[in-house]
Order: structure tokens, then C-alpha cells, then sequence
């Protein structure tokens, strides 16, 4: 299995931020220019970015962040990478929207809880390369709607659910890590995919080299890292390159 990193950009208002476990209250903002963090983290080596409107999460107006979506989107274009996007994807129309921009893959969240009727529809038009589902848990329950209420549903349960739609692609966030660089949640996140037989992305919580060695090594399909790219903590390039390495070491040249 490939194992892929994501470089995170997160919008608030046009703007790139970090919010500390989801919370609007606790943001930082890091650049005003997303198409340049964009690009940045592409110079860097990246060949996918992870980009979220957290305007759209909250259900509050995100004119800003679609129009901050379209120049990242013109910038990864031009270095051949590609951009998972989510956050207030709710409808069909949202997804195809998202789609026709040019985004490689959409994450649904919320809709997967509220509408699994749309996650089939989605997965049957788009095929499942196109669709990933946002399982973010605290205390293995999963939150919905910019992560501020619970759903009532467990994270294994909604991914079993989801696996017999079809999907393949989940990424899973432990709220209570989201931005503290506390590391991530190596064991539950491995647990959902092993249990699910799902390719399962890790997020929440990375820190240093050490966190995204542990999930490659849990045999995850890949990483989301946000703040500790944005804060120095760890180098994406030196991660990038580190993950690389072990791919050849694991599938050597015939």
C-alpha cells in the first residue's frame, strides 16, 4: 500500500488557520494568501494537499473560501498535484461542484451520518477514487457539523455502515488531538481500519517525524499534518522524503 502525505490547509474567511480541537474560539491564522501556502508546500514535494472549508463546517457563509479553493486549485494544477477537499459538503450538487473544479476528492463528513442515502448516490456517480468519508470521533463518538455536536453513532459503526456503500476511504480525526500536537491516535485509527477493511488516512494531533513514521508503520494509507508544518515542528520536505524512502525499501525495484 502507498502511503501518501497531506499537507493541511484550512479556510476561515479566505484565510489559512488552524483551529485547536475544532474550536472557532482557539484559531490561528497563518497566511492570508492561500494560493502561496499552497504552493509552498508543494515546492516542498507534495503531491497532494488537504484543504478544508471550515466556514462551509460550520454552515456559515464561505463565498471567501471557494474563491481561495479555485486559486489552490489553479496552483496545483500547474505542479500536477492534486487537492482533497471537504467541509459543508451536504448536497449532490456541492460534490459535483467541487468535482467540476477540479478537485481529486471529496470528504464528506456530517452528510455521511445525516444523509448515507447521498454517500451511496456519490459513490455509484463518482466512483469511490472520488469519495472519502470524515469520520472525526472524541471518545469514539462521532461529531458532526464542524464537530460540534455528537451524533450519537460510534466511529466503527459508521465506518462499517459506510463499507457496505462501497467506500474505501475514510479519514479519521480524534478530535481531542486536532491541533494540540499531541500525536495522533495510532490505535484507534489502525483499529477502525482493520476492523472496517478500509484505507484509512490518520489526522489530528501530529507533531513530529516520529508521528508520521508511527502511522505509515501502522500500515495507514496516509497522514494529515497541519499545525506542526505551519509551527516548525517538523519539516515536510525531511518527512516527505522520509516516506519515500520507505516506500522503496518495502517494494524494491525488480
Amino acid at each position: 500500500m502507498s502511503f501518501t502525505i497531506f499537507p493541511a490547509i484550512d479556510l476561515r474567511a479566505g484565510r489559512v488557520v488552524r483551529l485547536k480541537e475544532g474550536d472557532p474560539a482557539r484559531m490561528t491564522a497563518y497566511s492570508d494568501d492561500p494560493a502561496e501556502t499552497a504552493r509552498r508546500w508543494l515546492r516542498e514535494g507534495a503531491s497532494w494537499l488537504h484543504v478544508v472549508n471550515l466556514d462551509g463546517a460550520f454552515g456559515e457563509s464561505d463565498h471567501a473560501n471557494h474563491s481561495a479553493l479555485e486559486s489552490i486549485l489553479s496552483v496545483a494544477k500547474s505542479f500536477g498535484a492534486r487537492v482533497q477537499f471537504g467541509g459543508g459538503l451536504r448536497s449532490l450538487m456541492s460534490v459535483e461542484r467541487a468535482l467540476d473544479l477540479g478537485v481529486s476528492r471529496v470528504v464528506l463528513g456530517t452528510a455521511a451520518v445525516e444523509q448515507p442515502d447521498l454517500i451511496a448516490d456519490v459513490l455509484t456517480r463518482f466512483g469511490a477514487q472520488q469519495i472519502a468519508v470524515g469520520i472525526d470521533a472524541r471518545d469514539g463518538m462521532v461529531r458532526v457539523r464542524g464537530w460540534k455536536d455528537d451524533s450519537g453513532i460510534s466511529a466503527t459503526d459508521l465506518a462499517l455502515h459506510m463499507r457496505t456503500l462501497g467506500l474505501r476511504t475514510v479519514i479519521f480525526t480524534d478530535v481531542r488531538r486536532d491541533g494540540l500536537g499531541s500525536g495522533l491516535n495510532i490505535d484507534a485509527t489502525r483499529e477502525l481500519a482493520e476492523i472496517g477493511g478500509l484505507d484509512v488516512i490518520a489526522s489530528g494531533g501530529v507533531h513530529t517525524l516520529e508521528d508520521v513514521t508511527a502511522a505509515r508503520d501502522a500500515a495507514l494509507s496516509g497522514v494529515i499534518i497541519g499545525r506542526a508544518i505551519y509551527e516548525g515542528t517538523l519539516d515536510l520536505k525531511i518527512a516527505l522524503e522520509e516516506a519515500a524512502h520507505a516506500g522503496k525499501k518495502n517494494h524494491p525495484m525488480p
